[in-house]
């Protein structure tokens, strides 16, 4: 042994194993081109809060929100600039997530604002009554 670190012929090198946390192992059904997008969502006093980071996004332009049978589904798309460019991490394309609402959330009154490159949408859910009811049980 040479005392020196090798990888097996094969095998990515260590910085693209920590890529695969966003972009799925290989192997699953990612899509060529699609990013998944990160999000941060909360439910409190009947309303349902999800924050999405999307910077550089031009939100009037590059991101359609929608509501079907109680999914929220976000796409944004980023096109690449024509400048010339030594190296970029930066992603391009369709981003996309798609998140069930909860019980009862009315999506069609879902608002959207977007500030410093994180969408917030809020989407109301009134509180459901929960009582208790007797039934009574007649005899024969």
């Amino acid at each position: 042994m040479s005392g020196m670190i090798e990888r097996l012929p094969g095998w990515p090198a260590l910085p693209d194993l920590f890529g695969w946390v966003e972009t799925g192992f290989p192997g699953t059904h990612a899509v060529a081109g699609l990013h998944h997008i990160r999000i941060e969502e909360h439910l409190t006093d009947g309303t349902y809060v999800v924050r999405a980071e999307l910077p550089g996004i031009d939100p009037a332009k590059d991101v359609e929100i929608t509501v079907t049978e109680g999914v929220l589904t976000l796409r944004a798309e980023r096109s690449e600039e024509t400048t010339e460019k030594h190296r970029t991490e930066f992603r391009y394309g369709t981003f996309a997530r798609a998140l069930r609402l909860p019980a009862g959330a009315q999506g069609d009154e879902a608002t959207a604002a977007y500030k410093d490159g994180v969408l917030t949408i809020t989407v109301p859910v009134p509180e459901t009554k929960a009582g208790t009811r007797t039934i009574p049980v007649q005899h024969g």
